[in-house]
């Protein structure tokens, strides 16, 4: 379901569940000694998904480590993005010659918890909300928005090592899958992202590919705004 999401040179793999072949490299063990079950399980199949997205690329298995603030550290020559929740866990990896970064999220497609939407979203996305649930009131805008919101920090943080916040980028979604993500921090290296969501199988989707260069037919669809290469 990530290829909904993402460009065709990604490369996906994703998983509805744990399955037993799945098992964690040497070197990936430490980080989950002591972590409860649901948690070890995630974190192992996210990684078998991981490895498999990474011979669709033609690249070998290798260990796929938590690095600053527990972003997946990449073999070299390789940006991805993971993500996992309850009934699916998924991965997406690309050339670093292609794409600068990738973000991915998946969420069940259902209302937030009350409350969280007032602290996702920004007075102008608050506005939009109406209109977008009146446009299709079959989808879980809300949802939607916090998925499109984590898939972009996810693109961010590889990019600059820096934290963003749910204040810090004012999303509007168009009627056709996609979405712009206006950034709002100063001095950044970039303005904002474009990319697409999706609902399919009960999860809301959301995913970035950072371009280094437009790919043909594109349209800039998956280029980031003023990228400092």
């Amino acid at each position: 379901m990530l290829s909904l999401v993402l460009p065709a040179q990604v490369r996906c793999a994703e998983a509805f569940g744990d399955p037993p072949e799945a098992t964690l490299l040497p070197q990936e063990e430490p980080a989950v000694a002591g972590a409860v079950a649901k948690r070890v399980r995630e974190f192992t199949t996210v990684r078998h998904c991981a490895r498999a997205a990474l011979r669709a690329l033609g690249r070998p298995p290798a260990p796929i480590l938590p690095g600053e603030r527990s972003a997946p550290r990449w073999p070299d020559g390789v940006v991805g993005s993971m993500t996992h929740c309850d009934g699916f866990r998924g991965a997406a990896v690309a050339e670093a010659t292609v794409f600068a970064a990738i973000g991915v999220d998946a969420e069940p497609h259902g209302p937030l918890p009350d409350g969280v939407f007032d602290l996702v979203a920004l007075p102008a996305e608050r506005a939009r909300h109406g209109a977008l649930r009146a446009l299709r009131s079959d989808l879980h805008w809300d949802r939607l928005l916090f998925c499109v919101k984590e898939a972009v920090y996810k693109a961010w943080f590889p990019l600059t090592g820096r934290w963003l916040g749910f204040e810090d980028a004012d999303v509007t979604f168009h009627p056709a899958g996609t979405f712009h993500a206006r950034l709002l921090v100063r001095d950044a290296p970039l303005t904002g992202m474009r990319g697409r969501y999706a609902v399919a199988g009960g999860f809301a989707l959301a995913g970035v590919a950072v371009g280094r260069a437009a790919p043909a037919g594109a349209a800039g669809e998956y280029v980031v705004e003023r990228f400092a290469r």
